[in-house]
């Protein structure tokens, strides 16, 4: 087995026990990139000379015995949107195809002794669900190049997927790790809103995004969460609160669990296929000695409405500071300020971030506030309490990622709301502000993965981690990475 295919902890394994180097993982991993990358796209940059650099680096703190992580020389890719210091930060733009941060995000500087191969392609500035949004290109799924591999933070589970990287960051605000997790075949963690950093992320909807891990295995996402949560001084919202060692505490232990199934998410528009592999986890997870009952959460009909308004609202505040003033792509040839504002934004942005702006300074707007923004926020409270009330009587609610397989490029690009339904599954979660985290659970007629969502309340990654790793124990964990010609 070559060293791109291992998971993150067998690699730490054996970089520990000095059976292989952080400098060797670099290689094959970067060999790996070299032979695939042109055809599965999943980085914007790729950073050998700097990742060489740190893997030597480590190598030789390791060989003085000073104190690494547990992480420490394993490669991982990092979405596009997480500022990384002297690298390119893009957010898949045309806007920032410049932009070099002068600063690390914090989950950047919690990851110091990680070895960064690349910075991962994904749906410009975060918006979208299949990772057709990029300025730069669009990202095919590993196992079927034909199809898309999910998004916004599609390039990243492409990486793992595909043995371009064994370890990714990314971010989710409306199923964004979860969504790709699935399309793809590979563990992804949405954390509960507030236990990570959120600094040093490009901002799309600041009430609703949350920076994640993705992995090969259950362990990999427990490992790379326990290293990136906590409080941070630079980050408001980020909650004050003692974590445990994620991965140390893994136990697979699912006895007397209680897991409820919403009878909403197993409806109209949810594939059969999905359905019985969803079911077919579960009643794996029941045979372990979980408790299973039918839940219901009744706003989840408006919740897609609700997120759309939520977040179009915040992107339109947060992207306005993109004006071709400060950094970033400037139009030339203008004649005065408005001119310059106007023309920098509509040639920067791409037709979805567009879209999204105008529909956010609509519900912003006077007259319409009322009618829209308040009712989507109240609408979040409702959500929020209804999943409150579900915990009452079960630990883990269960679910299918997404309605179906991935579904093949174009084929949704034209269509905004069959688009926006993708996310059907997922956007309650960052909605009420919990975890979530998707584990394959089969394939679908195509040969496609199909995803187990399993989300938890506030703080409950522990909970859901060690679900997700008695699934993973029961059906042999990670498919093998796929041949790409």
């Amino acid at each position: 087995m070559e060293l791109y295919e291992m998971t993150a902890a067998e690699l730490s394994r054996m970089m520990q026990a000095g059976k292989c180097s952080a400098e060797e993982a670099a290689r094959s991993v970067l060999g790996r990139i070299d032979q695939v990358e042109d055809k599965v796209g999943a980085y914007v940059t790729v950073t050998g000379e700097t990742a060489l650099e740190k893997a030597r680096e480590v190598d030789g703190k390791r060989a003085k015995g000073e104190k690494l992580s547990p992480l420490a020389g394993v490669p991982i890719a990092v979405k596009d949107n997480i500022c990384t210091r002297n690298v390119l930060t893009t957010c898949s733009s045309k806007m920032l195809y410049n932009f070099v941060p002068p600063y690390n995000a914090t989950v950047m500087d919690k990851l110091s002794d990680l070895v960064v191969v690349g910075k991962a392609n994904m749906d410009e500035f975060a918006m979208g669900s299949s990772c057709e949004t990029s300025y730069f290109h669009k990202t095919a799924n590993p196992h079927g190049l034909d199809y898309v591999p999910g998004g916004s933070s599609g390039g990243s589970a492409a990486a793992v997927a595909a043995g371009e990287a064994p370890l990714a960051l990314g971010s989710d605000t409306g199923g964004s790790i979860r969504l790709p997790a699935s399309f793809c075949g590979v563990v992804g963690l949405k954390p509960t809103y507030g236990s990570v950093s959120r600094y040093g992320l490009v901002a799309f909807a600041s009430s609703l995004d949350q920076i994640g891990p993705f992995g090969r295995s259950v362990e990999d996402v427990a490992m790379l969460y326990s290293a990136i949560c906590g409080k941070d001084p630079m980050d408001a919202t980020s909650a004050d609160r003692a974590y445990p060692d994620f991965a140390a505490a893994l136990c697979g232990d699912v006895q007397g669990l209680r897991i409820g199934l919403p009878r909403e998410y197993f409806g109209k528009g949810v594939e059969e296929e999905t359905r019985r592999a969803v079911m077919d986890a579960v009643k794996v997870l029941e045979k372990k000695g979980a408790c299973v009952k039918e839940i219901s959460l009744p706003s989840t009909d408006y919740a897609l409405s609700a997120y759309y308004m939520i977040s179009s609202a915040e992107a339109s505040s947060n992207l306005a500071r993109f004006d071709g003033v400060k950094y970033g792509f400037r139009a030339e040839g203008c004649e005065g300020l408005t001119e310059l504002y106007e023309r920098t934004r509509s040639e920067g942005f791409g037709d979805e971030v567009k879209r999204r702006i105008m529909l956010g300074t609509f519900v912003l707007s006077s007259g319409f506030y009322d009618a829209y923004y308040k009712r989507g926020k109240q609408l979040q409270q409702q959500i929020a309490a209804e999943f409150s009330a579900a915990f009452e009587g079960c630990d883990v609610i269960a679910t299918p990622t997404s309605p179906t397989t991935a579904f093949r490029m174009g084929e949704n690009l034209g269509d905004p709301l069959k688009m926006y339904a993708a996310d059907i599954c997922t956007v309650t979660v960052n909605i009420a502000g919990l975890p979530g985290l998707s584990i394959p659970c089969g394939t679908g007629a195509n040969g496609l993965p199909l995803g187990l969502q399993l989300i938890g309340p506030k703080f409950a990654e522990q909970t859901l981690l060690n679900t997700a790793r008695a699934y993973e124990i029961e059906t042999g964990g990670f498919r093998a990475i796929p041949e790409i010609h």
